[in-house]
């Protein structure tokens, strides 16, 4: 769907508007990973049958790959990403599509002033 000149810059508002939800809904999910994160690492941190950095490693990673909340955040991560970055493209497009109107406007009237130039000249 073509836009009118005049309905770009709302458009692209939009368009950045949508980036920026998907920017914050990102923020929230590594937040919420990072908390569950925090929270596995307090498991593992009163485990003193763990005896190494490794071991520790090790059983933070067990801790997380159960957590089924865990595991739909990084799904949700995941799917936000993907969402963000088909919204960039949007509005990346947005952006190009504005330029190539504006460029053939100017087009447009250079086209007519050139043409009025000409019958000027002829004497039209």
């Amino acid at each position: 769907m073509k836009l009118s000149l005049s309905q770009y810059p709302s458009a692209i508002a939009q368009a950045a508007q949508a980036v920026n939800e998907f920017e914050y809904q990102i923020a929230d999910v590594r937040q919420h990973l990072a908390r569950l994160e925090g929270n596995a690492e307090m498991v593992v941190a009163f485990e003193t049958a763990l005896k190494n950095d490794h071991q520790r490693k090790a059983r933070r990673f067990e801790v997380l790959q159960v957590n089924q909340e865990y595991q739909r955040a990084l799904d949700a991560l995941n799917r936000i990403s993907t969402e963000k970055a088909n919204a960039l493209a949007r509005l990346e497009h947005l952006r190009n599509e504005f330029s190539v109107a504006k460029l053939e406007t100017r087009l447009t009237i250079a086209q007519k002033l050139t043409g009025l130039e000409s019958r000027e000249l002829v004497g039209l």
